[in-house]
């Protein structure tokens, strides 16, 4: 029994050795980031940083993941740990010596998130007598609005290590202060919604905008009236964020009035009900506004990834278990994240605990999913122990 009461400091200690080595195989990630759902580069070095420790691995057959089960010393249950591997089509402008310059970016820490997940695998390796059970090993591609999670969990992920998971947990950095683990039970991100709105008026010259039927500055109005209606729409504790990202019309001409504009964007909520209402009533107010103008418009909303929804047992015990190990740095958040993760299909068939582990490198730091996102790969340490100690205590 006192060999397993000590298990948080000896598992943290083997984590800290191997931070060296866990910084260099994230820095060539970051280095080689790689979009969507297929990462033949990015799955070829997972391999290969798994390889000698007596892992089942299967590759993905849609898809470049890769599926690795553990078996520890004595049966038992099944846990997963998850980790997400693809890039954004950002031009970096951090300037650090590992800067990728291949137009991509690891602008939302999924290369620390494969790197914590090798150091686990390695950790629990290292420990596999103290592990009763198996732990899936999850590394998945296209996140970023592929749905990699619901392609791997077609395939079988949920299913690989012969039982379904008891529990599945995954880490997420972000730019909160270095080393402060974050989580909460019940809803921790928001849904996404993705909204396209197409405008159709009349083309003209640009020096007499009274012959056309100018769709720009209808596009504008309806940007403005979309953050009215969030903001006076709904309650302020009933958080609903509606964020337009791209505006496309005009041919490069200055001097032709274009005849349509194409907005897209996307819409984040936390309740159902909430979305149900937006759905209902959005388009009613882009198409009022176009006719109010003489022109025409139509708005839809598909919903991409439903909400990630924490276990509330396993959560609480998430959180006491890493309290064990690394104290007040561990925090309940008062209310979810507004960001999305496919992680969420996980959450709807298996009980899980989502955390964010803040990695920012200083004061100021930019945000996920930003040219000048960067993130201090020092808690690579902390990130591999968490998930190990998790998989352990699941297993228990």
């Amino acid at each position: 029994m006192s060999r397993n009461v000590d298990l948080p400091g000896r598992i943290v200690a083997s984590a800290d050795a191997l931070v060296p080595k866990l910084v260099e195989l994230r820095r060539r990630i970051h280095s080689e980031p790689e979009l969507g759902l297929h990462l033949p580069a990015t799955q070829r070095t997972v391999i290969e940083a798994l390889s000698g420790l007596d892992l089942e691995i299967t590759e993905g057959r849609s898809l470049s993941s890769v599926t690795a089960v553990l078996r520890g010393a004595q049966p038992g249950p099944t846990v997963l740990l998850r980790a997400d591997m693809d890039a954004l089509p950002i031009t970096e402008a951090a300037d650090v010596p590992y800067r990728s310059t291949n137009g991509a970016m690891h602008a939302c820490g999924h290369d620390l998130h494969v790197a914590g997940l090798i150091g686990a695998a390695r950790l629990l390796a290292e420990h596999r007598s103290d592990l009763a059970g198996s732990v899936i090993l999850m590394f998945q591609p296209g996140e970023e609005g592929h749905g990699g999670a619901r392609l791997m969990i077609d395939e079988g992920v949920l299913d690989a290590a012969g039982s379904r998971p008891v529990a599945a947990y995954a880490i997420h950095v972000g730019n909160a202060p270095r080393g402060i683990f974050l989580t909460r039970p019940g809803t921790v991100t928001a849904s996404s919604t993705h909204l396209r709105i197409d405008l159709a008026g009349r083309g003209g010259h640009g020096s007499r905008p009274h012959e056309a039927l100018d769709p720009v500055p209808i596009a504008a109005e309806i940007v403005l009236a979309l953050q009215t209606y969030t903001a006076r729409r709904f309650d302020s504790f009933d958080p609903v964020v509606i964020s337009v990202t791209n505006l496309t019309s005009g041919t490069g001409v200055d001097n032709v009035i274009p005849e349509s504009v194409e907005l897209t964007g996307t819409v984040r909520t936390v309740d159902p009900n909430t979305l149900s209402r937006i759905e209902e009533e959005l388009p009613r107010l882009v198409e009022g506004i176009a006719r109010a103008h003489g022109l025409d418009a139509t708005a839809a909303l598909d919903t991409g990834y439903p909400s990630v929804v924490n276990d509330e047992a396993v959560t609480r015990r998430a959180m006491e278990t890493l309290r064990g190990a690394f104290g007040p740095r561990v925090v309940e958040v008062p209310r979810p994240t507004m960001g999305a993760e496919d992680f969420s299909f996980i959450s709807q068939q298996v009980p899980t605990t989502m955390v964010l582990l803040g990695a920012a490198p200083g004061d100021g730091a930019a945000p996920n999913h930003s040219p000048d996102a960067a993130f201090d790969d020092s808690v690579l340490g902390d990130q591999a122990a968490a998930l190990a100690l998790l998989a352990l205590e699941s297993l228990r």
